[in-house]
């Protein structure tokens, strides 16, 4: 099945020069019309990945991600003309999946969305419910659980498919550090392609998430090694 692209980029050359590069590699593409209802076009596309520019008419990209992420996990790269830590910060907290900075080089946009593309439905097709302590990760629905604790009700936090993957990782060696660089070569495939920020701003939405559950306390950072989750198999 051929996958759809939605472009989200008021410079109408960028938007076309993208949309040409990736129909010649067999994807499906579609570019925002009405900036002014960026939501309801994408809801209307149904796309598998997003790619959202910050700066646009209207509303920035920001605005966007946010209404889209209130009822859709869908895949998102944001793509900006600047550089600076904030926007990076501000991107990944607030549910994007990667970061691109312009200008855009198309080999290294097209490396970006298939592996995320990757991660985010071939991984979601393989079988895995893993349990560490009193955390339960669903894969297949991108939400980890902890179990009910004496009068406390079982509690659920849902998460990003680059989360779940993180996750899935520290949950099949509990205890056990796993390096940065294993986690950054299971989730985006080569360092190459990557901010060097990037790992650890996600990893800080994820414990900012997991605080509802307590998880953030069980993932501990060893400094310089990696990230290792602080509780056993069958605790």
């Amino acid at each position: 099945m051929t996958q759809t692209i939605f472009i989200v980029e008021d410079e109408p050359t960028i938007a076309g020069t993208i949309a040409e590069y990736l129909t010649k590699w067999g994807y499906q593409t579609a570019v925002v019309r009405d900036f002014a209802h960026v939501d309801r076009e994408i809801t209307e596309s149904a796309p598998d990945l997003v790619l959202m520019d910050i700066r646009l008419p209207f509303f920035n990209g920001f605005h966007w991600l946010e209404a889209l992420r209130r009822t859709s996990k869908v895949p998102v790269i944001f793509l900006t003309s600047v550089s600076d830590d904030m926007n990076l910060v501000m991107a990944m907290n607030m549910g994007a999946d990667d970061f691109l900075t312009k200008p855009i080089e198309l080999p290294v946009l097209l490396a970006k969305i298939q592996g995320l593309l990757r991660r985010t439905y071939e991984y979601q097709q393989a079988d895995g419910v893993y349990q560490a302590g009193p955390f339960t990760l669903a894969a297949l629905d991108n939400r980890v659980t902890l179990a009910a604790q004496g009068d406390e009700p079982a509690q659920s936090v849902d998460l990003s498919p680059t989360e779940t993957r993180i996750v899935r990782l520290l949950f099949e060696t509990p205890g056990a550090v796993v390096a940065r660089e294993t986690i950054i070569h299971k989730l985006w495939e080569s360092d190459a392609f990557i901010d060097q920020n990037t790992l650890a701003v996600t990893m800080t939405r994820l414990r900012q998430k997991g605080a509802a559950i307590g998880l953030d306390r069980a993932i501990q950072t060893v400094r310089g090694a990696g990230y290792r989750l602080a509780v056993s198999a069958n605790a």
